[in-house]
């Protein structure tokens, strides 16, 4: 059974009919979904799905529920910060389950992570995946799958999509926007080569940054950062950017991966994305990647916080990254739980 919760915008509610679709598409994978107390009465407060008390409440309802074995949010937003003072995160700890989503609720995984000492699932969210039109995207709902079920001994290699888009159309027969326009994928670039294995950390990197200075800021010692955006502006990757480089992060992690941009408006600048970072980051004696499928455009993978990777770029050849072990514990197949 996966749980829905809705964190901060009410998509549930504002884009009620690509969220009902995309739960009859969880449904038709063989899923029982059980929405959360909030989310199913379709109240909401404007920007947000209701008080921070009742995100909070709502969440942990799931959490404690002996029937729920995932918690899946319903879409991002910009609040889900908000639910951090008001989560237990002894119990989170005490009934670990397959907590997953992405962009805005990276608050929620980071400090799951800090706080209940659990990895969660950087990957889809019912309304933007799961409510793809015509249906969620293979390559989704199959990186899912592998992350929260079928993965369960040994190593097993990721590969980019052989399509991908970040162009939301209106979809006549839907009624609704869904990403349309795909390409074909030219694969993952390497700026930096290099090999390491090590533990990854995957965050939007807009919200990862609103997490500087607080207790949950991840420990990045030694990991590969993900990150990720949406909606960028080189002028706002720049700040951000520029924010990591003077906290010292590029100087402590093992590998860094960025996404593939979403709407990245170059604002007339004469460079491109991968120059910027390259210009912040600097050249590094650890591998550095872009056009990365995790995130903001589809289909996109799901990779759980503090996953052991082995990231090999060669400068001129093919990338090879390896999930080192399985995202889930062994401990009870029918119930498959964060490690």
């Amino acid at each position: 059974m996966i749980g829905v919760f809705t964190p901060s915008w009410p998509a549930n509610a504002l884009l009620r009919d690509k969220y009902l679709h995309g739960i009859r598409q969880l449904e038709s994978l063989g899923f029982r979904v059980l929405e959360g107390s909030l989310t199913r009465t379709l109240r909401h407060q404007g920007y947000r799905s209701g008080s921070p008390e009742e995100r909070a409440n709502e969440f942990m309802a799931l959490v404690v529920n002996p029937e729920v074995h995932c918690l899946m949010s319903a879409i991002g937003g910009n609040n889900s910060a908000s639910l951090v003072p008001f989560l237990d995160f002894e119990v989170i700890r005490a009934h670990p389950k397959i907590i997953c989503g992405y962009s805005d609720v990276t608050s929620l995984h980071l400090s799951i992570l800090a706080y209940s000492r659990l990895s969660t699932f950087y990957g889809p969210a019912v309304t933007p995946s799961f409510g793809q039109w015509p249906g969620v995207l293979p390559e989704t709902h199959d990186s899912f799958l592998d992350a929260v079920q079928r993965h369960r001994i040994g190593s097993r290699v990721l590969t980019p999509p052989e399509k991908w888009s970040n162009e939301l159309v209106f979809n006549e027969a839907s009624g609704f926007r869904s990403y349309e326009a795909f390409q074909r994928n030219s694969g993952w670039k390497v700026l930096v080569g290099g090999i390491v294995q090590a533990p990854i950390i995957v965050a939007n990197l807009d919200t990862l940054m609103t997490t500087a200075g607080t207790s949950y800021f991840p420990d990045l010692d030694g990991t590969v950062l993900l990150i990720e955006d949406a909606d960028v502006s080189l002028a706002q990757e720049e700040r951000n950017l520029r924010q990591l480089q003077l906290l010292g992060v590029f100087d402590r992690i093992a590998g860094l991966i960025v996404g593939k941009p979403h709407a990245l408006d170059k604002q007339g600048a004469p460079f491109d994305y991968e120059d910027l970072i390259m210009e912040i980051v600097g050249p590094r004696n650890y591998p550095i990647i872009a056009n990365f499928d995790c995130g903001h455009t589809v289909p996109m993978l799901t990779i759980a916080q503090l996953t052991e990777i082995r990231l090999a770029a060669k400068s001129n050849g093919p990338i090879e990254l390896t999930i080192v072990d399985p995202m889930i514990s062994n401990r009870e197949a029918s119930s498959p739980v964060s490690m």
